[in-house]
């Protein structure tokens, strides 16, 4: 925002630059196994990681992450869509929306978004193996690595555009 410059509904300043919603993210990478939580501070300018979550028991999951929402605050919950390179969608990503709807229906008034998650995890292992983290110790830590991209990417485009990233999910009661 500008100095002393209000905001217009359409999500820039009245100089015409994007405006940032302020407050604290949470970003989600949905693993068959494994699910990696990252946040952002209040500002969006940083996104750290926090935990990994045990994927294979859902609904102790979904328990988790309530109380990370409850514990962290956050104006939003950003998952990450796992989509093709060409952007299509497989069944991988019809599992994360089941889960997303689910999320949001548990967080409610908090919102959900979804975000296109193409190479994150890749790109999380790339930055691992060349820190120096080992392959199996990694296994542990990349999701939360892939959480935190996941989150950066959705930042970046919010604050590019002025506009909150990817698509809502609808809360169906």
């Amino acid at each position: 925002m500008s100095a002393g410059g209000q905001v217009h509904g359409d999500g820039m300043s009245e100089d015409g630059g994007p405006v940032m919603r302020r407050g604290r993210r949470l970003a989600v990478d949905v693993g068959d196994a494994r699910i990696g939580v990252a946040s952002c501070d209040p500002d969006g300018i940083l996104a750290t990681p926090v935990e990994t979550v045990p994927g294979r028991d859902v609904p102790a999951a979904h328990r988790r992450l309530r109380q990370l929402v409850e514990e962290y605050e956050p104006i939003e919950v950003v998952v990450g869509l796992p989509r093709s390179l060409k952007g299509g969608e497989g069944p991988a990503a019809a599992k994360v929306r089941v889960f997303a709807r689910e999320l949001a229906r548990m967080i409610a008034p908090i919102g959900v978004r979804l975000v296109d998650e193409r190479m994150t995890t890749v790109t999380a292992s790339q930055g691992l193996r060349a820190s120096g983290v080992k392959s199996k110790k990694g296994r542990s830590v990349i999701d939360q690595a892939a959480a935190v991209i996941i989150l950066q990417q959705a930042l970046e485009s919010e604050r590019v555009s002025g506009r909150p990233p990817g698509e809502g999910v609808e809360v169906v009661i």
